[in-house]
């Protein structure tokens, strides 16, 4: 296939070691893998990896051929950037900086952010203002390292649509800042595809491949572990969609598997993920 697919670290088995990690993708003809980087303490210790660490990382992916381009980075969700807390605003700005460092290090070109002001904290018009008054200064430090940032469409009002996406974009106003929709969460939301991704295509810098069950009156809705083509996501429509928009950049496969008991079992999970969105993406002619 000439269209870059990759997939998500958290889908591939968690016992692995990185080069390992990169063979196994490679055997499921993957491109390349996106690392995670979230709020637990084992994976945002990977912010402090020594130098002999990173150049591990940075081998792995010359043996395997297998490159690491997008970090993940969820660690926000524990030390949001918009928090009413000064430590954990203080340690947001910290762990941000880290991660442009690392990603400077390891080659990574872009660096996901979610799209929270807060996470387990009550939103407010301070926590907006907080969190766009930091997202500024990352942006700046972003330029600085020539890496991009990017925010992905949320399971979260915040920001749900490119539309909202835009708003921020326009008010940031930073070259380094870009959007990653997900397919599941645009469509849990309800939102418009053809609008959002016309109005949003020339700020899109990937693409997540998930399904979801939706919002709805009654309903918070399931943002994780649907079952591809059990949810709300219409699949044809959303790949035809993309490519009318002109869309060229990678899709990404998010799923969690990383914790089922044997890494056959984790294989025959992505390999089911594939068989299902590989025959609609050659249909519609996104691949």
């Amino acid at each position: 296939m000439s269209r870059p697919i990759d997939i998500y670290e958290k889908a591939t088995p968690k016992q692995l070691t990185w080069v390992e990690r990169l063979k196994f993708a490679k055997e499921l003809g993957f491109d390349f893998v996106e690392m995670s980087i979230d709020e637990t303490d084992e994976r945002l210790a990977r912010l402090n990896w020594s130098t002999e660490e990173r150049l591990s990382i940075v081998k792995a992916v010359f043996e395997t051929g297998i490159r690491i381009p997008t970090i993940c980075f969820s660690g926000h969700r524990r030390y949001p950037l918009g928090s009413n807390d000064p430590d954990l605003e203080k340690q947001s700005l910290i762990l941000m900086k880290k991660c442009l460092k690392l990603a400077q290090d390891l080659g990574v070109r872009t660096i996901q952010l979610a799209g929270y002001d807060v996470y387990y904290e009550e939103k407010s018009v301070e926590t907006r203002q907080r969190f766009l008054k930091n997202l500024r200064k990352a942006c700046d430090w972003a330029e600085e390292a020539q890496v991009i940032l990017v925010i992905e469409i949320m399971d979260d009002p915040f920001i749900n649509s490119i539309e909202k996406y835009l708003a921020i974009e326009k008010e940031i106003n930073s070259p380094y800042l870009f959007v990653y929709p997900d397919t599941g969460n645009m469509s849990a939301w309800r939102n418009d595809l053809w609008s959002e991704f016309f109005l949003g295509h020339r700020s899109i810098a990937a693409l997540h491949l998930k399904d979801t069950y939706p919002v709805t009156a009654t309903s918070k809705g399931q943002f994780r572990d649907v079952p591809f083509g059990e949810g709300c996501v219409d699949w044809e429509e959303m790949f035809s969609v993309i490519k009318n928009t002109g869309y060229n950049g990678p899709f990404l496969i998010e799923m969690w598997s990383e914790n089922c008991k044997t890494i056959g079992e984790t294989q025959k999970a992505i390999q089911e993920a594939q068989n299902f969105l590989y025959p609609i993406m050659t249909k519609v002619g996104v691949i």
